[in-house]
């Protein structure tokens, strides 16, 4: 059976849908509270799809969802979700940004999907957060709003803001915020349900392209990296990646620095220990093998590395993630 936490409590949320929003985030947040009641037998949420006008809002598909009701006769909220997607800013308009300040007002919790946290940030309502939107939004918001701490995180939770990256990221931000609410038992039996072989949670990042933090034109830069992702097991060294591309181990490093804001060792150690906690968290390799798998000179070598990159040693954040799993084992869907 499944057991709630004991001081569950009902949420009501709701999603604000600008022009072109993306329904696959969307829908990635809906569907776990949805979930939610069916495993823990009770109504613990209810939602609702809003717009500035009461008119449902044409996705990014070309899809609406009804119903939707008008944001100023909707009700109360716990958690209202600004919804983006493509061509946010022509979304965000003066009048939004009105609207969403005078929500701000009332002191309802305001989140984002997807591109929805350009809207906040416009309205000046994530100034001192800490913030996560879509890769492709990342740059443009750091340089035109340097007030917004903005991270490369899946999601990120700090006080009253929830902001979160697109596609499946939503998912996961859900299923933390359902942990923490009604307990390991329901996040994971829904977890089970969407045959999901693990929650993520907000050290998780998100994978950027790196073609779209630097642009097309840095080829070099783009072949070096490819190498090392080509390389983890036998790291090649900064030497033989000079050769390989054809210029000095010097022209590297000033790439890196300049375009990356990083060293070559330091981000090739950052893709090597990514490729190790995929391993760790969905495979059964020992910490030995996983260790050797991604170039590391010794288990207490790649224990360190870890620590200090995710804050956990391995063997202790294999042992957490499984634990939660395990609380959850046998449990049956009521």
């Amino acid at each position: 059976m499944i057991t709630l936490a004991p001081d569950a409590r009902a949420y009501r949320f709701g999603f604000l849908t600008l022009p072109q929003y993306s329904m696959i985030a969307l829908s990635n947040a809906l569907e776990p509270l949805r979930m939610a009641n069916r495993v823990a037998g009770r109504e613990f949420y209810r939602w609702a799809i809003l717009s500035t006008d009461g008119e449902a809002t044409v996705a990014s598909n070309g899809l609406t969802l009804t119903p939707t009701l008008e944001l100023a006769k909707a009700g109360s909220f716990d958690i209202i979700f600004v919804c983006g997607g493509v061509n946010v800013r022509s979304a965000t308009t003066p009048a939004l940004t009105k609207t969403l300040q005078r929500l701000a007002q009332t002191r309802v919790a305001l989140g984002s999907l997807c591109t929805g946290g350009y809207a906040l940030t416009k309205a000046g309502l994530l100034n001192n957060y800490r913030a996560a939107i879509h890769w492709e939004d990342l740059s443009a918001l750091r340089e035109e709003f340097p007030r917004v701490i903005i991270s490369p995180q899946l999601f990120v939770i700090d006080r009253d803001r929830y902001t979160c990256s697109g596609g499946i990221a939503p998912l996961d931000l859900m299923l933390n915020l359902i942990r923490s609410n009604l307990g390991d038992d329901v996040a994971v039996a829904i977890s089970d349900q969407f045959m999901l072989e693990r929650i993520r949670d907000d050290r998780d990042r998100q994978h950027i392209p790196l073609q779209a933090q630097i642009g097309a034109c840095h080829k070099t830069l783009i072949k070096v990296a490819s190498l090392m992702e080509a390389n983890i097991e036998e790291p090649l060294s900064l030497d033989e990646l000079a050769d390989a591309v054809k210029i000095s181990r010097r022209q590297i490093e000033r790439l890196f620095k300049r375009h990356l804001d990083s060293v070559p060792t330091r981000y090739y150690l950052e893709i090597r220990l990514r490729r190790a906690r995929e391993l760790l968290l969905m495979t059964n390799m020992s910490i030995m093998d996983i260790a050797v798998a991604c170039g590391f000179q010794s288990p207490p070598h790649f224990s360190k590395c870890y620590r200090s990159h995710f804050s956990y040693p391995p063997g202790q954040e294999r042992h957490r993630v499984r634990a939660v799993a395990n609380s959850a084992f046998g449990a049956t869907v009521n």
